[in-house]
C-alpha cells in the first residue's frame, strides 16, 4: 500500500536559473567529514582590534551580502594561527583558577574572561568543477556556543544553542575548481547550562554534495507496528527540489537486515516537487519474524531510501532503524516488547577526562559500555540533546535513553529546537521517552507550567506520536507540570511525597528521572574536609536525601515506578557540591571524570546485573593504623558472605535483598577474603591484599574500548614486586608516544589542578609603532637609518597616485623570555613587490616553504624589545576604491609543551591515545622516578 501527500502542479512559467536540466541527473550524494587541518585563535568579547577589527568595516556582513572582514574574509592571512583538528573544545586546555565559574569547574575560559570566550576557526576546502549543479552544504553537528558561519567571505547563519545540529547551503557561494573558505566564530562567553559545557566546535562537522532533487536531512521518519509474527513497517520520506526539474521520480525504499540482506521494498514512480517545496511520502512493509531490538539483542535494520531519474540513481538516503514496542503503564511499569523492565538509569552530561567535551566518536562506545558493565539499561541525557554518536552507541549496544531538549517555552526558539532534536533522534529504537524540561523552579509548580507543558507535549506528539513525553520536576509534586505532564519525573524522594501523589494521579505513569546526588571520592574511606575528600561508602548526601541503596530499594519495591535514574553515571567537570574551591568536578558520580568505579557501582552491579559479584571495600593498605577497627561492607548479590582475615573467619552473613553486608574488623595487615554462596555453594570469592611499595608502571587498555580502532583509553596504575595493585600509590608518571597523539590525561581526583592537555602555546604578537619612509630607488635593499627626522606613520595620507618608487618600513615587536626554545616567526602579509626583511639589522631569507613566512633564530633576537625593517616597492591601486592591505604581517611565537604527565589518585591514572592513520602501531612509555618503565604496544 502507497499514501502520497504531495500533489503535482504544472508550471505556466520557466525559472531561470543556473542549475541545467542535466544537472538534476548527477550521481548520489556524497558526504564528507572534514575535520581535519583547522586553523583556531581566540578573538575577544568586546575589544575589536583583539577581534581582528572584524565587523568594523563601513560595510558589515549584515550590511551588504559578502561583506565578511577579519577573519571572515576568504583572503584573510591565518598562516600563524595554530593547526587543529575536530572536535575541540578549547576550554579544556586552559588552566584552573578560582575565578572561573563553579559550575564550569573553574576553567579560565568562557564566562569572566573575555580574551578567552571568542574561538575563529578557519578551514580551505577545494570543490570541484564536476560539482556544479549539485546542492552543496556545511554540516554541524554541534558548536557551543552562538556560532557565525561564514564561506568565501558570506555570512551563512547564527547558530545560537551549542547543543543543535545545522546547516548551511553555500551552492552560491562557491568558488568552483578553486579553493573556498569555512569561517567559524564562536561565542562562549554565556552559559547555557549550569554544569561544564566546553567551548569551540566540539562535535563533527560534514561537507554535504547532493543532487538537487534530495531526501532533506533528517528527512525520514520509521515507525513499525508488531502483528503476531511479522511487523507492519511505515517509512516517511519528505523530498526536495532545489532545480528546475518538473518531470517525473521514482522513489525506491528497501530494508535491509543486519547482513545486508535485503528482505523487503517498495517503489512508487510520482511527480518531483515544485522549485525550492517539499513533499512527503510514505511506503509500508511487511517484515516477517522480526528480529526485535531489545537491551540484549539490539538487532537493528537499514532503511535504504533512493531517488530516481530516467532509471539512473540521483540520491541515496540511509536510515537505521528497529523494530520494537514501548509502553508504560500505570500499575506496572514499562514493558519492552511486551516485557517489564525495570528501568536502572543514570544521568549524564558529555564531558570526559582529558578530553572535555570534544568526545571522539569511540569515547562514546566506552562510555555506554562501561554503563552496561555496572548493569544500568537506561541512560538520560542531561541536560540536553546528545551526540549522533552517543545514540548510535545506544542503538548498538542496548541502552534505553530519555532524549532532553535544552530549554521550556511555547515560542520558536524553544519549539524548533525540540523539533530539530525529535526529527534528528526519532529514528534511534534505543529512545524511549522525550524529555520537555528538567526542574524548572521558577515554573513547575504554577499554571505557567502547566501551559508551557501543555504546548510542548502536544507538540512533540505532532512529531512523533509512538513516544510518551516526561518532565523532571524537583518542587513537591503536587500541582503544576506534574499534574500534566505524561510521564511523572520524580526528581529526588526528598523533594516530595511520591507515593501520595500517585494516589493522586493514579492514571498517570511514573518513573525517577533523578535520584542519589551523594558524595563519594573514589579510593577515600575517611571524609577529609580539609582536602575535600569525601568517603566513598554510601551515605545520604544530605539528612532529607537518600543513599543510593535507600533510593534503589524505594523504586524497586514498587512495581508502578518504572525505575529510577541516579545522578549521576559518571562525575563530571563544574558542580563541585558540597565544596567549591580547588574542587572542579562534581562528586556525584558512581564512576569519577575517567570511569574508574567508585564502590556504589559493585552495589549497583549486584543488584541490577545477573551475574554472581562479590566486592569488598576498602583496600588493605592501612600501615599505622593496626588495630584499630576498619569499616568492611561487602556488596554482593550471594545469599550468603563468609569474611575471612588471614585465613580467620570473622563469621558468616546472610545479604538481604537489595542491600550490603557490614563488618567491624581490627586492621592487620595481610589478606581479607570474602566467600559467597549460593544455595549453599560456594560460587565468587574476592580478596583485597596488603601490598608491597610500588616497583613497576603498568597500562592496560581498557577492555571496553572498540577492537581495533584509532582511539584508545589505557589505564595507569603501579604494581609491587608481586605484581599486586597498589591502591595508595600516587606518583607523577611522564608519558612519551611513537605512532600517534595523547589526547588528554586524567586521574579521578576532584581537586587536581593539574594540566588536562599539554599543547605547543602560540602566541600572536604585533608589529607597533608602524612607520614608514620614502626611497629614491626601488632597487635599495640597504638597511636606513634610524636617527633622521624623514620617518613618519605608515600609510597615513598615502597618495596612491604619486608613490615613491620604494619605501622602508620600520616597527617593533615584544618578546619574553626562553628564546632558544621557543620557535619564532614573521608572516609577512604583503605591503609591497619583493620585500627585504631585516630583524634587530639582520637579513633574514624567507622560507623554503613559504616566501612570505620567515624565521627567526634566537640569535637575531632579543628578549624584550625587537625591532624590524621591511624595504619594498609599493603596490598600486587598480581601481580608486581599491582597499589597499597596511598590516605588515605578525610574529608567531610557538612555545613548546611540556611532556605530558599525571599524577596516579589511589593507584589509577588515565591516558587516551589516537594511533597516526598510516601507523603499523602506537608505542606508548611511562616513566617515574624510582619506578620500572611501563611500555604499551598496540597494533
Amino acid at each position: 500500500m502507497k499514501s502520497i501527500s504531495f500533489n503535482p502542479l504544472s508550471f505556466c512559467f520557466v525559472f531561470f536559473i543556473s542549475f541545467c536540466i542535466s544537472a538534476q541527473k548527477q550521481a548520489e550524494r556524497d558526504l564528507t567529514l572534514i575535520d581535519k587541518d583547522w586553523r583556531f585563535s581566540f578573538g575577544h568579547l568586546y575589544d575589536t582590534q583583539k577581534d581582528f577589527n572584524h565587523a568594523t568595516g563601513y560595510f558589515s556582513y549584515l550590511t551588504k551580502t559578502g561583506f565578511g572582514d577579519g577573519p571572515a574574509a576568504q583572503n584573510f592571512d591565518d598562516r600563524a594561527w595554530r593547526k587543529v583538528d575536530l572536535p575541540h573544545d578549547w576550554a579544556v586546555e586552559q588552566s584552573f583558577s578560582e575565578k572561573g565559574s563553579f559550575s564550569h569547574g573553574f576553567k579560565t575560559a568562557g564566562k569572566g574572561f573575555p580574551e578567552k570566550s571568542i574561538g575563529w576557526y578557519r578551514k580551505k576546502i577545494n570543490i570541484t568543477e564536476s560539482d556544479k549543479g549539485q546542492i552543496i552544504s556545511l554540516k554541524f553537528d554541534g558548536v557551543f556556543r552562538n556560532s557565525k558561519v561564514f564561506f568565501n567571505g558570506f555570512y551563512l547563519g547564527t547558530e545560537e544553542s551549542g547543543y543543535n545540529g545545522f546547516e548551511y547551503d553555500v551552492t552560491a557561494y562557491v568558488n568552483y575548481g578553486g579553493e573556498n573558505t569555512i569561517v567559524v566564530r564562536v561565542d562562549a562567553s554565556m552559559e547555557e547550562g549550569w554544569f561544564y559545557e566546553g567551548a569551540g566546535i566540539y562535535r563533527h562537522v560534514y561537507l554535504q554534495k547532493a543532487n538537487p532533487i534530495h531526501v532533506v536531512t533528517n528527512g525520514t521518519y520509521v515507525t513499525s507496528e508488531i502483528q503476531n509474527d511479522s511487523a507492519e513497517v511505515t517509512a516517511q520520506v519528505k523530498i526536495e527540489n532545489k532545480g528546475n526539474y518538473k518531470e517525473g521520480i521514482e522513489i525506491t525504499q528497501s530494508i535491509l537486515d543486519a547482513e545486508g540482506k535485503q528482505i523487503a521494498t517498495t517503489s512508487e514512480k510520482t511527480a518531483a516537487p515544485d522549485f525550492y517545496k517539499t513533499a512527503n511520502y510514505t511506503s509500508k512493509f511487511k517484515v516477517k519474524n522480526p528480529l526485535l531490538w531489545d537491551l540484549e539483542k539490539p538487532n537493528l535494520y537499514r532503511l535504504i531510501t533512493e531517488i530516481k531519474q530516467e532509471g539512473k540513481s540521483i540520491d541515496r538516503y540511509e536510515t537505521t532503524f528497529g523494530i520494537r514496542t514501548i509502553n508504560f503503564d500505570a500499575e506496572k511499569g514499562f514493558f519492552l516488547n511486551g516485557k517489564p523492565v525495570k528501568l536502572k538509569g543514570t544521568n549524564n552530561h558529555q564531558d570526559h577526562a582529558g578530553i572535555g567535551t570534544a568526545l571522539p566518536d569511540e569515547l562514546q562506545y566506552y562510555r555506554i559500555k562501561k554503563l552496561k558493565e555496572m548493569g544500568s539499561n537506561a541512560y538520560r541525557c542531561s541536560h540536553h540533546p546528545p551526540t549522533p554518536e552517543l545514540l548510535d552507541a545506544c542503538d548498538k549496544l542496548g541502552m534505553l535513553v530519555i532524549d532532553e531538549t535544552r530549554l521550556m517555552g511555547i515560542n520558536d526558539y524553544h519549539l524548533n529546537d525540540l523539533k530539530r532534536m525529535i526529527e534528528r533522534d526519532r529514528n534511534h529504537p534505543s529512545i524511549f521517552c522525550w524529555s520537555v524540561g528538567n526542574e524548572e523552579w521558577n515554573i513547575e509548580g504554577g499554571i505557567v507550567g502547566e501551559r508551557i507543558t501543555n504546548v510542548m507535549q502536544g507538540f512533540a506528539k505532532t512529531i512523533d506520536p509512538t513516544r510518551p513525553v516526561t518532565v523532571g520536576i524537583s518542587s513537591g509534586f503536587k500541582s503544576g507540570i506534574s499534574s500534566v505532564v505524561e510521564i511523572m519525573g520524580y526528581n529526588y524522594l526528598g523533594n516530595g511525597d511520591i507515593d501520595a501523589h500517585r494516589n493522586q494521579f493514579k492514571q498517570q505513569p511514573g518513573m525517577g528521572t533523578e535520584e542519589g546526588s551523594t558524595f563519594a571520592t573514589r579510593g577515600i574511606y575517611f571524609d577529609d574536609e580539609a582536602k575535600h575528600y569525601k568517603s566513598a561508602y554510601d551515605k545520604k548526601p544530605r539528612p532529607s536525601f537518600y543513599s543510593i541503596e535507600e533510593g534503589w530499594k524505594f523504586y524497586a519495591e514498587r512495581s508502578y515506578l518504572a525505575g529510577m535514574f541516579i545522578w549521576t553515571g559518571f562525575d563530571y567537570r563544574g558542580e563541585p557540591t558540597p565544596y567549591g574551591w580547588p574542587s572542579v568536578t562534581s562528586y556525584f558520580g558512581m564512576m569519577d571524570v575517567c570511569g574508574f568505579p567508585k564502590d556504589n557501582v559493585f552495589y549497583l552491579k549486584s543488584w541490577w546485573g545477573n551475574t554472581p559479584v562479590l566486592h569488598i571495600m576498602p583496600h588493605w593498605n592501612w600501615g599505622g593504623m593496626e588495630d584499630k577497627e576498619i569499616d568492611v561492607w561487602v556488596h554482593s548479590n550471594c545469599d550468603e558472605v563468609e569474611l575471612f582475615l588471614n585465613k580467620k573467619s570473622l563469621g558468616k552473613k546472610k545479604m538481604e535483598l537489595n542491600s550490603h553486608l557490614e563488618w567491624k574488623v581490627k586492621y592487620a595487615s595481610g589478606t581479607l577474603e570474602a566467600i559467597g554462596y549460593k544455595n549453599g555453594k560456594k560460587v565468587v570469592s574476592e580478596t583485597k591484599k596488603t601490598t608491597g611499595i610500588a616497583e613497576n608502571i603498568k597500562l592496560t587498555v581498557d577492555k571496553e574500548n572498540i577492537s581495533n580502532a584509532n582511539v584508545s583509553v589505557v589505564t595507569v596504575e603501579t604494581t609491587d614486586k608481586k605484581g599486586l595493585h597498589v591502591p595508595t600509590a600516587n606518583p607523577e608518571i611522564t608519558f612519551s608516544i611513537k605512532g600517534g597523539k595523547i589526547l588528554g590525561v586524567g586521574n579521578g581526583n576532584p581537586t587536581s589542578l593539574e594540566k588536562d592537555q599539554f599543547i605547543d602555546n602560540v602566541e600572536l604578537v604585533a608589529i607597533t609603532n608602524f612607520e614608514e619612509k620614502k626611497l629614491a630607488s626601488a632597487n635599495a635593499s640597504q638597511l636606513s637609518s634610524d636617527n633622521d627626522n624623514s620617518w613618519k606613520e605608515a600609510f597615513k595620507d598615502r597618495d596612491y597616485k604619486n608613490q615613491a618608487p620604494a619605501y622602508v618600513y620600520r616597527g617593533k615587536f615584544e618578546l619574553s623570555n626562553n628564546l632558544k626554545t621557543n620557535a619564532v616567526n614573521f608572516f609577512y602579509k604583503k605591503i609591497g613587490i619583493d620585500a627585504v626583511v631585516f630583524v634587530n639589522g639582520n637579513k633574514i631569507a624567507p622560507s623554503t616553504e613559504d616566501n612570505q613566512k620567515y624565521v627567526l633564530n634566537s640569535n637575531v633576537l632579543n628578549q624584550g624589545t625587537n625591532t624590524i625593517q621591511i624595504i619594498a616597492p609599493p603596490l598600486q591601486k587598480v581601481k580608486d576604491w581599491d582597499v589597499m592591505n597596511t598590516d605588515p604581517g605578525i610574529i608567531q611565537v610557538i612555545t613548546p609543551a611540556e611532556s605530558w604527565k599525571r599524577k596516579l589518585f589511589n593507584g589509577f591514572a588515565q591516558i587516551i591515545i589516537q594511533k597516526d592513520e598510516n601507523a603499523a602501531e602506537v608505542v606508548l612509555s611511562a616513566t617515574a622516578n624510582g619506578l620500572n618503565t611501563g611500555t604499551l604496544i598496540k597494533k
